[in-house]
């Protein structure tokens, strides 16, 4: 992780792989969740269920489930 000028840490952006798997079910991660604790990642189904409740503490949302189609 990169520090700005102003201390803010900047999360670099790791590109999700076939090696990845949901957190909830093992299926093939397309989500990736950052938050002050850790990362989470998600299929496709489970990142949609869950980011309601996770946007608000999340520090990044990346989400490649554009790969999919």
């Amino acid at each position: 992780m990169e520090q700005t000028e102003d201390t803010t840490p900047v999360e670099e952006t790791v590109t999700l792989t076939a090696a990845d798997r949901c957190d909830v079910c093992g299926a093939q991660a397309f989500i990736r969740v950052v938050l002050a604790t850790g990362d989470l990642v998600f299929c496709g189904h489970h990142g949609s269920e869950n980011k309601d409740k996770l946007s608000p503490i999340a520090i990044s949302w990346q989400d490649e489930t554009s790969k999919l189609s």
